[in-house]
């Protein structure tokens, strides 16, 4: 091994270094993450959440709490873009008492029945895999409505209504997104994919894990996720490795779940709480629900949480978040580069 060292730096010295040098791969560049300045106007909090609780009835409020990170572009998205509108901002202030939480920070946070956590502890006792994820209580502590990832504008602002006007005594938050809100102009029927199968017999018996897509037509981010999405490459060499239905959340399709038992689209979708279009939920190669995109998401969200499972990453690290990092690390150690807010056809750090 020295004299090969030897006559490599003999060769070096002759010829130069730029033929004979060891060369490293080169670390991937990271785009797309986005600080955010956070509004003033949010509640000033000791976080002691039974006294936040307290403190918004008393004022006719209810208490929203808002998880975050640093650098999260959907969490800019959602201060930037729906809290900077006039009116959804004024319905946020006249209803709701907003405190901030970093799912990676050290301040206390004393829960309801007096249990006192960290921050990031009392987010992942909270089950927070996405950011922004926001948890709305009502007077009794109890949870309304939680949104796991951003939501459009318009979308965002009847998920308000559901809350403020306590319309959950009447409806559950499905019927009443379903009677209330109406998409913008899209599609009039389901997108189809060459990988969708026909098949709706999902019972996992050792099998390949099985990605379900819940969509409806006349929606709008089912369109974004067809044409901005999953056209990518590398998006679509991860979900081939899995077995993949679309299914229409409003139908009557028959289908059997990943457990055996027989059903109907619109039945299953209600059993487990599918609440937006699109939802994609992943179940392991036994059955059993893994992870699920539930909001408006990426290419590099997307393809990771079809990763997390396939990897088996879920098996040892139970934090989505962080298993993020790691992935993106990898991926930027291995020479390639990272996009968090890149659609498909878009070149990294490029914005349309």
């Amino acid at each position: 091994m020295k004299q090969l060292i030897t006559l490599l730096c003999f060769l070096t010295i002759i010829f130069g270094s730029t033929s004979f040098s060891y060369a490293e791969t080169e670390k991937g560049k990271f785009f797309g993450a986005k600080e955010t300045e956070y509004p003033s106007w949010f509640k000033n909090s000791f976080l002691d959440l039974k006294e936040d609780v307290a403190e918004a009835a008393q004022e006719g409020k209810r208490l929203l709490i808002f998880f975050h990170q640093d650098g999260c572009p959907y969490c800019n998205a959602l201060v930037d873009r729906n809290l900077a509108q006039k009116d959804i901002q004024e319905k946020v202030r006249k209803h709701f008492d907003v405190v901030s939480i970093n799912m990676w920070g050290d301040r206390e946070v004393i829960d309801f029945d007096g249990t006192t956590y960290s921050e990031k502890t009392f987010a992942a006792k909270m089950r927070v895999q996405f950011t922004p994820t926001l948890v709305f209580f009502n007077e009794s502590q109890e949870v309304v409505l939680r949104l796991n990832g951003y939501r459009s504008p318009d979308r965002f602002t009847h998920d308000l209504d559901y809350v403020a006007l306590k319309k959950e005594k009447e409806f559950s938050y499905r019927d009443y997104i379903k009677a209330n809100f109406k998409e913008n102009s899209s599609s009039k029927k389901l997108h189809s994919e060459n990988f969708f199968s026909a098949n709706f017999d999902l019972t996992r018996k050792g099998k390949k894990p099985v990605a379900v897509f819940f969509e409806q037509k006349d929606c709008p981010n089912c369109d974004i996720l067809h044409t901005k999405v999953l056209p990518d490459k590398t998006t679509q060499d991860i979900i081939a490795k899995f077995d993949v239905v679309q299914l229409d959340m409003w139908s009557t399709t028959p289908v059997t779940t990943p457990k055996g038992k027989k059903t109907t689209a619109k039945t299953w979708a209600k059993e487990i709480n599918i609440q937006f279009a699109p939802s994609i939920v992943i179940f392991n190669e036994l059955g059993e629900e893994i992870i699920r995109s539930e909001a408006f998401f990426k290419n590099f969200h997307t393809q990771s949480i079809f990763d997390y499972v396939l990897s088996g990453a879920y098996k040892k690290e139970p934090s989505f978040q962080r298993y993020l990092s790691e992935r993106a690390e990898h991926l930027r150690e291995s020479g390639k580069n990272v996009d968090i807010w890149r659609f498909a056809d878009e070149a990294p750090g490029e914005r349309k």
